[in-house]
């Protein structure tokens, strides 16, 4: 599958299309929770590791939170919400220095995550539509290369 990454504009809002349901129903919460888990795998190998936390306590405590956004936003159980409140991501993810390129490699290492799901090819592009465009939500800082890859 082509994963296309919509350029980013620093202070951009664009309106997300939420995915579809399937995903989860197809998932499962555990194959949810696993995705997750290794898209952070994943990170921690990266240049942008210093924006996860460095023990495999807080690593896992941030999987957790992060698989349970996501169920939430795939339709299933509010566990984001009655475990950490509202999401309100843009103000959680503003201590933290996000430019186009640490959300390239986010969004890269996730597509990766992506493909190790028994998801079809409708269902991951659902996905990544969302997390493409919710990803420029979290850009706070300015830079602003494009890309497109396939893995």
């Amino acid at each position: 599958m082509n994963y296309s990454i919509t350029e980013a504009q620093f202070g951009q809002r664009p309106n997300v299309d939420l995915p579809n349901p399937k995903i989860l129903e197809t998932l499962g919460e555990d194959g949810m929770r696993d995705m997750i888990a290794k898209h952070y795998e994943f990170l921690v190998q990266t240049e942008i590791k210093g924006l996860f936390p460095p023990t495999k306590e807080g690593l896992d405590a941030a999987k957790k939170h992060a698989a349970d956004f996501f169920i939430q936003i795939c339709g299933g159980p509010r566990y984001f919400d009655k475990s950490r409140g509202a999401p309100r991501m843009v103000a959680r993810h503003s201590p933290f220095r996000i430019d186009s390129k640490a959300r390239i490699i986010w969004l890269k290492n996730f597509a990766k995550a992506i493909e190790e799901t028994n998801l079809d090819e409708e269902l991951k592009k659902s996905f990544w539509n969302y997390i493409d465009i919710f990803s420029i939500w979290m850009v706070n800082s300015s830079d602003n290369p494009q890309g497109v890859f396939k893995t």
